[in-house]
């Protein structure tokens, strides 16, 4: 096994940045509109990527009380507030910005994302969390071979995949599923969602000799519009396989992410 430094570009989105977001931004609880707004801002509490805050102006069927708690996020001091819509309450899902945060986010609300039952950018759901406009997503056709190791059993042997380059992250290598031996991979009931490529259709497992290896394999069937030609295809995680790429091993990553 070969491990080394990163070797991808990495977030440079400052701590405590804000910017406005250019698109209507809607997040439903129970079948009814917390909020509905075209003034939405950016706000990085971490670097890798934004959250939302809303105008509290905004609020359509959602009531805040506060719930007489302060505490220091990413962007600043923000006060915790429950979240009522209709008959449904989530407690502690709201945090209005206090003094001490940026100037561009008072009177607005950041949301605990999971308390929200869907979020929308316009008509389209977001999931996980919101897309940073600073990231990108590229996935290229490409004639590198693409050989797929571990424990000394070959997973996989392709002539050609495609390139997934998403900022933040190792390249991810697509292949056909034509060039996975399939009789050594073990499905299991994993799904995880990607705000820039959808939701997973599949993950595999492989059982070696020397250990278990959980869930180092995964398909988009049905990806978002703009990694579409990924569609179908497999990848392996680069931080739990061996990969050699046009006959050059490659390092693994030090993190695993996906």
């Amino acid at each position: 096994m070969v491990t080394e430094s990163v070797h991808y570009p990495s977030s440079i989105v400052p701590v405590g940045h804000v910017e406005p977001v250019p698109r209507r931004i809607r997040g439903t609880i129970g079948g009814r509109v917390a909020f509905d707004t075209r003034r939405a801002l950016y706000v990085w509490e971490w670097s890798a990527y934004p959250q939302f805050s809303i105008p509290a102006a905004d609020l359509v069927d959602a009531v805040l009380t506060d719930d007489d708690h302060v505490e220091q996020l990413g962007a600043g001091p923000a006060r915790r507030h429950t979240l009522q819509v209709g008959s449904e309450v989530r407690e502690g899902a709201a945090w209005v910005w206090d003094h001490g945060a940026p100037a561009r986010l008072q009177d607005t609300v950041r949301f605990e994302w999971e308390a929200l039952d869907s979020w929308f950018e316009e008509d389209e759901p977001v999931f996980v969390h919101p897309r940073s406009p600073y990231s990108r997503v590229d996935a290229l056709s490409s004639s590198s071979s693409v050989r797929v190791e571990l424990e000394g059993v070959v997973l996989a042997d392709a002539p050609h995949c495609v390139k997934l380059f998403e900022t933040g992250l190792p390249t991810r290598y697509y292949l056909d599923r034509t060039y996975v031996d399939w009789t050594r991979l073990r499905r299991s009931d994993t799904v995880t969602r990607c705000p820039y490529k959808g939701t997973t259709s599949g993950y595999w497992s492989f059982a070696g000799d020397v250990a278990a290896h959980p869930d180092i394999a995964w398909v988009y069937d049905f990806p978002t519009i703009h990694a579409n030609r990924i569609a179908g295809m497999v990848a392996f995680y680069n931080e739990q396989v061996d990969l050699s790429v046009d006959g050059t091993p490659l390092p693994r990553p030090s993190a695993p992410a996906k």
